[in-house]
């Protein structure tokens, strides 16, 4: 009765279209949920996003598992998690992610990595977007997650309207891992919001790829639009 009256009270909405929840709903209302643009990737090893990283670092698959278009409910869902404070929805994001990656070939991932955010843009958002999402992943896929052996030393300028190029050379040497025999031998997921031209990506994947025996997987909420 409690969770009720205080809903009549606050009640929920959901974080993609803002209607009031049911009560048998969580952050996302029945629709929207199966209305979320999904890409199908995960089933498919020659997917746009793994050529996006053909001849730039050896991965061992990548996916996205829903588009991202502008103006699109997924887009407002990301918002939130990233300018508003609703880390939730990352939680909720990366659930929906895990039960799809769990069903595919990269259930053999061994460790799940966050891409890591600089300590100053933490203590402004407050949190790390990427790793309430590598969370949720970690939850469904019953992986472990490491968000503390890999650290962003610099912090970049934003890659918005940056080229290609510039994306690369902003990103250039900007990640370090510690505890490297931890990962020895280990198949490791990168884990992202959304993938546009995977300069960050291929940046903080480089840097685990140096360790003996690794192996690097990368899997993100969403894939931009501008990739096709």
């Amino acid at each position: 009765m409690i969770p009720s009256l205080i809903s009549l009270i606050y009640p929920l909405t959901f974080s993609a279209c803002d209607r009031v929840l049911m009560e048998n709903e969580y952050l996302i209302c029945t629709s929207c949920r199966f209305q979320l643009p999904c890409t199908g990737f995960t089933k498919i090893l020659d997917n746009p996003v793994a050529r996006l990283f053909w001849g730039r670092v050896r991965l061992n698959y990548a996916t996205a598992i829903y588009y991202f278009h502008k103006e699109g409910k997924l887009q407002n869902m990301i918002h939130k998690l990233k300018y508003k404070g609703q880390y939730e929805i990352g939680i909720l994001l990366g659930r929906l992610m895990g039960q799809e990656l769990n069903n595919s070939i990269f259930r053999t991932v061994d460790i799940i990595i966050p891409l890591p955010m600089h300590k100053q843009k933490i203590k402004k958002r407050g949190y790390n977007q990427s790793e309430w999402i590598a969370y949720g992943i970690s939850t469904e896929m019953k992986k472990p997650l490491d968000a503390h052996s890999c650290n962003k030393l610099v912090k970049t300028e934003t890659q918005t309207n940056k080229t290609r190029f510039e994306r690369w050379q902003n990103v250039k040497g900007i990640f370090t891992v510690n505890n490297e025999e931890r990962f020895r031998s280990s198949h490791i997921l990168l884990v992202d919001d959304v993938v546009t031209t995977g300069a960050t990506l291929e940046a903080c994947a480089n840097e685990f790829l140096k360790i003996n025996g690794v192996t690097v997987s990368i899997a993100t909420v969403a894939v931009a639009e501008i990739m096709f």
